[in-house]
């Protein structure tokens, strides 16, 4: 009982200290100083000037674009990567298996670098399309990874079974191993959306001028002093997640 207590009372103090700077965060969207470290009134003239900033919504508007095409690209290629990893078995296989984890043990900063250079030693122009190259680069590890645990429970006598009842190669891979990997393949785009949507480090190198993602724009308001902005645009985003998470636990509920 005391060591049950004890969990309980660890799992509350975890749970206070990760949830408690986000109650505080949306406290002060609503406060009608610039500075957070007073209270004087609410308001909601951050949340109206939020919605017309229009350079927040561009900012954004880039960031879902580039998140997108890395989240369609790395899983489409992720996925390849997996399957020929889990496929073929030889010491050359191996060597490719260490080079496609190694994105995922790389510091960001590092990546960053070498990828700025790389670009700059082809002469090529830094923005949107650099982001994209680079967001895809470390997403393929990411979705490679997850497929690749989940064919480690793939059985292969089902493609056996299709192959003897007459299927062609195309309808295995359309009707058993497609319909095997669709969790993982869901999961690992989602988690490459999630990491590209919110990368700073690596997109802080290879940006460019004149282009703008939402956590470069969030950097550079808080450099230059705009908190209560900041806090608005969290509170939504924080709102939009929920709602996102809401939604597909009752879905899965439902199914």
């Amino acid at each position: 009982m005391k060591s049950q207590r004890f969990s309980l009372h660890l799992a509350t103090l975890v749970l206070v200290f990760l949830y408690l700077p986000i109650v505080i965060l949306a406290i002060n969207s609503f406060n009608e100083s610039r500075f957070g470290g007073v209270w004087t009134g609410f308001s909601l003239r951050w949340y109206e000037r939020l919605f017309v900033e229009r350079s927040i919504w561009h900012a954004l508007s880039n960031s879902l674009l580039i998140a997108t095409a890395a989240t369609v690209v790395s899983t489409v290629l992720g996925s390849i990567a997996a399957l020929a990893l889990y496929q073929y078995k030889s010491f050359l296989q191996k060597t490719h298996h260490a080079l496609m984890y190694t994105p995922l043990v790389i510091p960001d900063i590092l990546m960053g670098i070498s990828l700025l250079l790389f670009f700059v030693s082809l002469k090529v122009g830094l923005g949107l399309v650099t982001v994209c190259v680079a967001h895809i680069t470390f997403c393929i590890s990411y979705v490679a990874m997850l497929i690749r645990a989940r064919l480690q429970n793939f059985d292969t006598a089902l493609v056996e079974a299709a192959y003897d009842l007459g299927a062609s190669s195309w309808t295995v891979f359309f009707r058993v191993i497609i319909p095997f990997l669709a969790p993982a393949i869901l999961a690992s785009a989602l988690l490459a959306f999630t990491l590209s949507i919110d990368d700073f480090v690596i997109t802080f190198f290879v940006v460019g001028p004149g282009v703008t993602t939402l956590p470069i724009y969030v950097y550079s308001m808080i450099k230059f002093g705009s908190p209560p902005l900041i806090n608005a645009l969290s509170v939504v985003l924080l709102t939009v997640t929920f709602c996102i998470i809401w939604f597909t636990h009752r879905l899965i509920e439902k199914r």
